[in-house]
């Protein structure tokens, strides 16, 4: 039986990623920085709470790692762990890059004192990218981050080449771009529109507030995203790759799209230049040839059918 260690296991990707470990038969680990603050909301939505064991570990103590490492001896480690909103790293520009970038660091270098043969997956954003000049982005399109949160995904990356290179880790980056799910934190925009929307469509509220919604992104789903995680990490070798669905859709679309779908009247949006980002992208969008080719992922679904399937869920889930 393989063992595996998932760091950020709260989040939406930890909770599918656990869950698909757990049906390739592996030991899963899980941790977090506090027992008491934490959430396992979605390893319990998946029913798959009792399949993970969950380790309380700081990932800025690097002897927290070492320490977790020696008593499990994982076969991979998959860093899904971070302070993963873009606007809030304006905010507290400091804390996201000591953190995003010193856990990596620490993890790798534990790894490196412990067993070098332990497999290495970090969680890279397509936010690293920034400003480019020619689309779709691929593996050589050179990094322009716009933010704290960017930046520090920027170092992380480079970071985990390095350690490969230098050291000989078999250690990857899978360059996700957007991807979402039910298990969607609320404050992500498509988590958030469909949300209010709901409660829009009941008479709980009577608007949503927006900021920039003339923005294109490169959207998939989370559940078929981690699917990528995994294949990474079965290659003979270690590979940077981008994981995208090599399409952008207008977020004023989706909007338009789920108020179509619930019934609600466009006059029930508000754009809010306050939500604005000091700095943003117009469009984005990547190129999945190699995650196709080199580790046989396979994605094509059309978002708005991904839409379909979240709306449905919250919907039939909804409080």
């Amino acid at each position: 039986m393989k063992t595996a260690i998932i760091t950020g296991i709260s989040g939406q990707d930890g909770s599918y990623l656990a869950q698909l470990l757990n049906s390739k038969g592996y030991k899963v680990i899980g941790t977090t920085r506090s027992y008491t603050l934490s959430s396992y909301s979605g390893l319990k939505y998946l029913e798959i709470d009792n399949n993970v064991h969950i380790e309380e570990v700081d990932l800025l103590d690097v002897f927290s790692i070492i320490k977790l490492l020696n008593k499990y001896q994982p076969d991979e480690v998959y860093n899904l762990a971070a302070q993963s909103s873009v606007g809030l790293s304006f905010e507290q520009p400091i804390g996201t890059l000591q953190f995003n970038i010193t856990s990596v660091l620490n993890i790798l270098e534990s790894i490196r004192l412990v067993n070098v043969k332990i497999k290495f997956y970090q969680a890279s954003s397509s936010e690293m990218f920034g400003r480019v000049n020619q689309l779709p982005i691929n593996e050589y399109t050179p990094f322009h981050p716009l933010s704290p949160y960017a930046i520090s995904k920027a170092t992380a990356y480079w970071t985990v080449v390095n350690y490969r290179e230098s050291y000989g880790l078999f250690a990857c980056n899978g360059i996700l771009f957007n991807h979402e799910s039910y298990l969607r934190s609320n404050n992500f925009f498509v988590k958030k529109v469909i949300r209010e929307s709901i409660s829009i469509s009941k008479g709980i509220q009577n608007q949503i507030k927006l900021g920039n919604i003339e923005l294109k992104r490169d959207f998939g789903y989370s559940p078929e995203y981690v699917k990528a995680m995994w294949l990474l990490l079965q290659h003979h070798t270690a590979e940077d790759i981008t994981i995208c669905s090599g399409k952008s859709v207008l977020l004023k679309d989706i909007v338009y799209y789920i108020f179509e779908k619930l019934k609600i009247d466009k006059s029930k949006l508000q754009i809010d230049t306050n939500l604005y980002r000091p700095v943003d992208i117009e469009d984005m969008y990547g190129d999945n040839t190699k995650a196709k080719k080199i580790i046989g992922w396979e994605y094509n679904l059309d978002f708005f059918e991904v839409l379909d399937l979240i709306v449905e869920e919250e919907i039939k889930n909804f409080k």
